[in-house]
């Protein structure tokens, strides 16, 4: 079992930045950050392979938004700038047992508990 838990999140204006990490129990394999806004279904968001050589983000936050891993540390990151107001959500950051990069919610075993990231206009 894997615990993750979320950090970073916070209130900031738009074109802000702000950093996420999430700490995990133990060495993990792929990694995910997700976000679920209000009345919205969770989205993908960026993910991570196991040894961090690999990378994706979605669409919407390309050029803005930057996945990493730590595995000295067994964190990831997630650096957010140029933050919009539709960038708010909870932020969900995600482990699985593959080892490259997945973007279903189903292929990830172990979940934080979130982070909330507001952004104002």
């Amino acid at each position: 079992q894997v615990q993750l838990v979320e950090s970073g999140g916070g209130l900031v204006q738009a074109g802000g930045s702000l950093r996420l990490s999430c700490a995990a129990s133990a060495r993990t394999l792929s990694m995910a950050w997700f976000r679920q806004a209000p009345a919205k279904e969770r989205e993908f968001v960026a993910a991570i392979n196991s040894n961090g050589g690999s990378t994706s983000v979605v669409d919407s936050v390309k050029g803005r938004f930057t996945i990493s891993r730590d595995n000295a540390k067994n964190t990831v990151y997630l650096q957010m700038n140029g933050l919009k107001p539709e960038d708010t959500a909870v932020y969900f950051c995600a482990a699985s047992l593959f080892v490259g990069i997945r973007f279903a919610s189903q292929d990830y075993n172990y979940w934080g508990q979130g982070t909330q990231v507001t952004v104002s206009s």
